[in-house]
């Protein structure tokens, strides 16, 4: 299968999903039997609400009437978010109520409504809810990679301390890479048109950072100090990822799998 990558610098293609005229010609020259819509800036702040909702938004829009348009026998994967749903500090699953609680919320919740508009007109749509996913690709303001990168640093004879908030907050630690095989298995079938994407498994940040400095041989607990006042997002976020798993996905890369491999790729 050829893949193409599309994205506004540094890919095979460049263009800017939230430009119709641009979409309109990639689509109308490839007539891709898929396209996966990933692009975002994975922020809740407000600050990137206008870049987010021509991203995210007006990138939906464009693909979709632009497949009506000139390729309906694409199939469309469009990502969601776990930080669009209700969290009652529950396993959340796709049928949950939506929550529009911050900038970010408010364009990944829009541009499902404009999946399920065009699914209703005929498009073959996918909506895959991704929760937490990890990999060595990760940038600096993750904290997954913020702590596996202290770890290396010790690890490689550095004297630093970092600074962390609310150690408690569980989330799924779930590798990129599963997530990926994830979709492919939702968009393979046509009975299921929204899911999780989820390995159902929650770790606290504690039991992240403890695995990461014991895979060094270290403990956490001399190089981080913790922020004082500080005010998580949430307590708890983790999927129900049972429909997913219904047509036969499971994730690969284990907790202590995923830590291994951020400290040392």
């Amino acid at each position: 299968m050829n893949v193409i990558k599309v994205s506004r610098k540094n890919s095979d293609i460049n263009i800017d999903v939230a430009d119709y005229s641009m979409v309109k010609d990639l689509i109308g020259k490839y007539h891709p039997h898929y396209i996966f819509h990933l692009a975002a800036n994975s922020s809740t702040r407000h600050d990137v609400f206008f870049e987010n909702h021509a991203t995210i938004c007006n990138g939906t829009n464009n693909i979709l009437e632009v497949v009506k348009t000139v390729s309906p026998e694409s199939k469309v994967f469009i990502s969601g978010s776990a930080l669009q749903f209700k969290n009652n500090g529950l396993p959340i699953k796709e049928t949950d109520p939506f929550e529009a609680r911050d900038a970010y919320s408010v364009c990944r919740i829009q541009s499902v409504y404009a999946a399920r508009y065009y699914r209703s007109l005929g498009i073959k749509i996918y909506v895959g809810y991704f929760f937490n996913h990890d990999s060595p690709v990760r940038t600096h303001r993750h904290v997954s990679k913020f702590i596996a990168d202290a770890a290396r640093k010790v690890a490689n004879g550095e004297d630093l301390k970092i600074e962390i908030g609310d150690i408690s907050v569980k989330k799924e630690w779930a590798y990129a890479g599963d997530m990926v095989k994830a979709i492919w298995t939702l968009v393979q079938q046509d009975a299921i048109t929204e899911a999780v994407l989820g390995s159902g498994k929650a770790y606290s940040i504690e039991e992240y950072l403890s695995i990461c400095f014991s895979l060094i041989g270290k403990d956490w607990k001399e190089y981080v100090m913790l922020k004082q006042g500080f005010n998580a997002e949430y307590n708890l976020l983790v999927s129900d990822p049972s429909t997913l798993f219904s047509l036969g996905w499971r994730p690969e890369v284990s907790f202590t799998q995923l830590a291994q491999m951020m400290i040392t790729e």
